[in-house]
C-alpha cells in the first residue's frame, strides 16, 4: 500500500475497521479461518471454470475449444475431465470440512467421502449427457424457429440453464447442496432462469425463451414438459415451527405431470399437481390441482362476475 493510498484515502484505518468486523463475525458465528489460513468455502469463480470444463467435455465439437478436431475428441474429453474432476474434488473437500465443522459429518473421513462421491459424479456423466441429448431434442422439435439441434445448444438459455441443472441436482442429491447451488446460480446469472438444483425434472424438458422463469426446490416435473418465459412454480406459504423458524426441505412446490406444456407469465403455488397433457395459458395464477388434459386461460378462471373462481 503506497504511503499516498494510505494519506489520501486513510486505507490503514479502514483496512484495520474491516479486519475487526471480520473478525467479530467470525468469533460470533463460531467461524474458523479455513484450512491452514485459506479458503474456508468453495469458491464461485472456481466451479465457474469447473462447469464450463464439464461442458465442453459432454459437448466437445460444440461447446469445447474452436480449433478441436473430431480425431482429438477422446484426448480432450480426458483431458478436460480429468482438470474438471480434480478441481471439483477440490471443492468438494471445502464444502465437507465446512459440513464437519459444524458437526454434521465426520472430519477425518472428509478426504474419502469427497473421492467417493466425485467418482460417482464422473461415473454418471454418460448417462446425464444421454439425458440431456432429450433436451436438446425437446428444443429443437418444440420450437419451429430452430434451424439445427446445434443452434439449441449453441445459443438456447435454457438449454445452459439445464445443463447447469442436470450437473446440480446430482451434487444436490450427493449431499453438496453449496456446490449444487453455485452451480445454478451461475446459470441463474447468465440466463436469468432460476431453476433449484432439488427440482425433480424428467427427461425431454424445454424451456422456451426463458427470462424470469423460476422453479422451486421441492418442484416435480415429468416428461416432456415445456415451459415459457416468466413461469413460478413456487411455494404458496412457508410453515413455520414452534419457535416460529421457517421449516426447510418440506414439499411445497407444484407437481407437473407428464407432457404439460405453461405458457408465458404463469404462476403455479403450492404442492398442487398439474394433471397430464395439460395446458396452462399465460398469465394465469393457479393454487389448486388440475385434472389430466385440462386447458386453463384466465377466460376460463373467472365468474360471470369477474371473481376468480
Amino acid at each position: 500500500m503506497s504511503e499516498k493510498a494510505q494519506g489520501r484515502w486513510q486505507l490503514q484505518s479502514i483496512v484495520g475497521q474491516l479486519r475487526s468486523a471480520r473478525d467479530e463475525w467470525r468469533r460470533t458465528n463460531g467461524r474458523s479461518s479455513g484450512e491452514q489460513g485459506g479458503r474456508e468455502l468453495p469458491s464461485r469463480e472456481a466451479m465457474k471454470g469447473i462447469l464450463e470444463h464439464l461442458c465442453g467435455a459432454m459437448f466437445p465439437m460444440r461447446l469445447g475449444p474452436v480449433d478441436l478436431r473430431e480425431e482429438s475428441e477422446d484426448f480432450y474429453v480426458g483431458h478436460t475431465l480429468d482438470s474438471a474432476l480434480n478441481a471439483l474434488f477440490g471443492q468438494a473437500r471445502l464444502e465437507l470440512r465446512y459440513i464437519a465443522r459444524k458437526g454434521k459429518c465426520d472430519e477425518a473421513q472428509v478426504d474419502a467421502k469427497a473421492e467417493r462421491l466425485i467418482q460417482d459424479f464422473a461415473a454418471a456423466l454418460p448417462g446425464l449427457r444421454v439425458l440431456l441429448d432429450t433436451d436438446v431434442l425437446a428444443a429443437y422439435h418444440g420450437d419451429p424457429a430452430a434451424r439445427s439441434v446445434d443452434e439449441v445448444l449453441l445459443c438456447y438459455p435454457g438449454i445452459l440453464a439445464v445443463i447447469h441443472h442436470r450437473l446440480a441436482h446430482h451434487l444436490y442429491r450427493a449431499g453438496l447442496p453449496l456446490l449444487a447451488r453455485i452451480s445454478s446460480e451461475l446459470a441463474h446469472s447468465a440466463t436469468g432462469i432460476d431453476i433449484h438444483p432439488g427440482a425433480q425434472i424428467g427427461p425431454s424438458f424445454f424451456i422456451d425463451h426463458g427470462t424470469g422463469v423460476v422453479i422451486g426446490e421441492t418442484a416435480i416435473i415429468g416428461e416432456r414438459v415445456r415451459i415459457y418465459q416468466a413461469v413460478t412454480l413456487g411455494a404458496k406459504r412457508f410453515p413455520s415451527d414452534e419457535s416460529g423458524q421457517l421449516q426447510k426441505g418440506q414439499p411445497r412446490h407444484p407437481i407437473v405431470e407428464d407432457d404439460v406444456v405453461i405458457y408465458a407469465g404463469a404462476t403455479i403455488l403450492g404442492r398442487i399437481t398439474i394433471g397430464k397433457g395439460s395446458t396452462i395459458g399465460g398469465n394465469v395464477w393457479l393454487t389448486r390441482s388440475v385434472p389430466a388434459g385440462s386447458n386453463l386461460t384466465q377466460a376460463n378462471l373467472q365468474h360471470d362476475d369477474g371473481t376468480q373462481k
